[in-house]
């Protein structure tokens, strides 16, 4: 199959989630997606929506939000050595520590203890 459409050069979004283990089920995939994805900063709600070479998604996963560029597809998915060949985490160092789901830095604190 030749041509600029072919299934070789684009997954849904799903598929791709699922495949480069950045979520455990394919049915956790469509829930993030319907919760609010960004490819190439707009927003998508279709867990059909398939991703290209060179896509950049912005993701908000455990309470951090990831920026990743698909750099290839798989047909099944692998082990986490594989996975990590799909996709470049574009988010720096520091921005997986201080970035939150609203986008504020947290400091940690002491405990509270209590009163005697």
């Amino acid at each position: 199959m030749s041509g600029v459409n072919s299934a070789a050069d684009r997954q849904r979004i799903d598929k791709w989630l699922w495949h480069a283990r950045l979520v455990r089920t394919r049915t956790a995939a469509a829930t993030l997606v319907a919760a609010g994805v960004r490819l190439n900063g707009r927003r998508i709600a279709a867990a059909s929506q398939p991703v290209r070479l060179g896509d950049v998604l912005t993701l908000a996963l455990d309470r951090s939000v990831r920026v990743v560029r698909v750099e290839g597809f798989s047909e099944r998915r692998g082990d986490a050595a594989a996975a990590r060949t799909l996709y470049r985490d574009m988010t720096t160092s520091s921005g997986t520590k201080a970035c939150t789901l609203a986008g504020v830095a947290r400091k940690v604190s002491a405990p509270i203890r209590p009163i005697d």
